[in-house]
């Protein structure tokens, strides 16, 4: 009797865990799409803040729609260049969805991406994002250029898992409104990206931002990442600028 109760309990146990299995692979299979497209939707959205646009979105009825009408109508172009700075024939938004990947790979074997701003014809902003590994996990942003591909007019960033308070800052407005009107390259035309400053940045420096009080390991974390990322589009950079 012992046996059989302890065969049934096993039994029972295994179905149970099966049942659950499925029922768990089901959800996530009807829920993927929900979740996919909810991804898209931030990924739109801070191109867009890059910009300075999608302001309006916490009083937007209907969010998703807002971000992909405010995308479709400033978002005018999106393409692709490899490290040379030659176009590639893949599409910017699954580049940019696929950037965690693509990052891991040599910068001459990398992909980029570039998202192309404009307002009623007027002068275009190009959007680039940049991904790297901060303290405790993934940081990634959007750095919006003006037309001379040099001077930045925006950027946005945000993070995974860095400490509350400290390096987590770098996704708030006081910490990201300095890098506009930087600059990636100097008076000569080299490329130098922005350094982010521990004690403070040089007032008269076009090129340096203050670091995080506390937070220098995200802050030097998150220099590198646009160093990485910028020097992966100064070919092309330098040739549609001339």
């Amino acid at each position: 009797m012992r046996s059989f109760s302890n065969r049934y309990i096993f039994v029972f146990s295994l179905i149970m865990v099966t049942i659950v299995a499925v029922l768990l692979s089901f959800v996530s299979v009807q829920l993927k799409p929900r979740q996919d497209m909810n991804v898209q939707i931030e990924k739109k959205q801070d191109v867009l803040r890059s910009v300075g646009k999608a302001e309006q979105v916490a009083e937007a009825e209907d969010k998703n729609s807002y971000i992909n009408e405010e995308f479709g109508l400033f978002i005018t172009e999106s393409y692709v260049i490899d490290f040379s700075g030659d176009l590639v024939e893949i599409d910017a938004f699954k580049v940019m969805l696929g950037l965690g990947a693509e990052i891991r790979r040599p910068q001459e074997e990398r992909n980029y991406p570039v998202f192309v701003y404009s307002e009623n014809g007027g002068p275009k902003k190009y959007v680039v994002p940049v991904r790297g590994k901060g303290l405790w996990g993934p940081i990634w942003g959007y750095v919006a250029l003006e037309a001379d591909l040099n001077t930045i007019a925006g950027a946005v960033f945000d993070h995974k898992a860095e400490t509350p308070g400290l390096g987590s800052d770098i996704n708030t407005g006081w910490f990201q409104e300095p890098f506009t009107g930087k600059t990636i390259f100097n008076e000569a035309g080299e490329f130098v990206s922005v350094e982010v400053m521990k004690g403070g940045a040089d007032p008269s420096s076009m090129h340096q931002v203050d670091a995080i009080s506390g937070g220098t390991i995200t802050s030097k974390a998150l220099e590198e990442m646009l160093k990485d990322c910028l020097t992966g589009y100064v070919a092309h950079f330098k040739a549609i600028s001339q």
